[in-house]
């Protein structure tokens, strides 16, 4: 797989489809599978295991790497690690089923083991129950 360019907006996954609250990023990189699941951790724990969470990217890109101290040629490295492209606007956390003040403060966590600037966004219809 290429490495490609992240210019642009998200098109896809730019709104709630799941839950109340989610977050959303707001600028590109690569996130790789080790940093979804510290942030999916740090949500559940949170959460105190109530409520839903959804995970709206999925790390379907290889990254390869080749050894230390080995020359140039022989063909391309080994995958190392898996990532997913993430561009502006893309929803990447989605959480339902717990008061909004706990939303907002485990999507904040989550967010925190994240490389990128997010912002927490609500579903237009939501009303506090």
């Amino acid at each position: 797989m290429q490495k490609g360019r992240m210019k642009g907006f998200a098109t896809r996954g730019s709104e709630l489809s799941f839950g109340s609250f989610g977050i959303k990023s707001l600028e590109s990189c690569w996130i790789t599978s080790r940093q979804i699941e510290a942030a999916r951790i740090a949500v559940t724990r949170y959460m105190k295991r109530e409520g839903q969470v959804w995970i709206r990217i999925f790390p379907d890109k290889p990254v390869t790497k080749k050894p230390a101290e080995v020359r140039m040629g022989k063909g391309k490295g080994a995958p190392e690690y898996w990532v997913a492209v993430v561009k502006p606007g893309r929803i990447i956390f989605e959480a339902e089923g717990v008061p909004a003040e706990v939303a907002k403060e485990a999507l904040r966590l989550a967010a925190q083991k994240l490389p990128i600037q997010t912002k927490f966004v609500v579903r237009r219809d939501y009303t506090e129950v």
